[in-house]
């Protein structure tokens, strides 16, 4: 791999750990089977990888004001404030719910949020949408490192160092939080404070953000 996507990489991979990205990973993972949470992940980072090299692009060929670029930051911390929000009024309407039963002789457990228990992909297509929003939030950053790079052109090998550098750190997360949903989350007043716990963090990140 030459030096410009090996910066690219390594950059993905420090960019990946800021709070609010893994803020927004817990948020979604927390209480999901392990397909779902390598799901969420994953295509976590495709959005957000994805976004942040088109919208890095676009304005790296206008001539754009610090001030415009600092609403990325703005609407970065906002998604995260409101997911906080949410998951807050879940917990104290009562909403947030907890089922076991056995599949194929193993317990199974589900949480679902409302008053009925239906599958489908909203999670999957919410984590994606949610990784191009925060993907407008790092653009001042890549923009930078564009900068250092290849004259700040983009190409798709550019995109794919960066989201897989990004992909790591995120699945990696995951598996932590797989970890936290098979082990800490066998009943509901667990259930509960865990994402209430979330809950607190995702304002506590989103305000500092938009206050620093």
């Amino acid at each position: 791999m030459e030096l410009s996507l090996l910066v690219i990489f390594w950059y993905g991979i420090l960019h990946a750990f800021g709070p609010d990205h893994l803020t927004a990973i817990a948020d979604f993972s927390i209480g999901k089977a392990k397909k779902k949470t390598l799901l969420i992940t994953t295509l976590f980072a495709i959005g957000h990888g994805l976004s942040l090299f088109v919208f890095a692009k676009i304005l790296k060929s206008i001539d754009i004001s610090e001030d415009i670029l600092a609403y990325g930051d703005i609407i970065s911390a906002s998604v995260i404030i409101m997911i906080g929000l949410y998951l807050l009024f879940m917990v104290v309407t009562d909403r947030i719910h907890l089922k076991k039963h056995l599949h194929d002789g193993k317990e199974h457990l589900h949480i679902w949020f409302g008053s009925s228990h239906n599958h489908n992909s909203i999670d999957t297509t919410s984590s994606f949408s949610i990784g191009v929003l925060m993907g407008i939030g790092g653009v001042r950053g890549m923009l930078i490192t564009l900068g250092a790079v290849k004259g700040g052109d983009v190409d798709m090998m550019m995109v794919l160092a960066f989201t897989t550098g990004v992909m790591l750190v995120f699945v990696s997360f995951g598996f932590l939080i797989l970890f936290i949903n098979q082990n800490f989350l066998g009943d509901i007043k667990n259930v509960r404070r865990t994402f209430t716990i979330a809950g607190v963090i995702s304002l506590v990140v989103g305000t500092n953000i938009l206050l620093g």
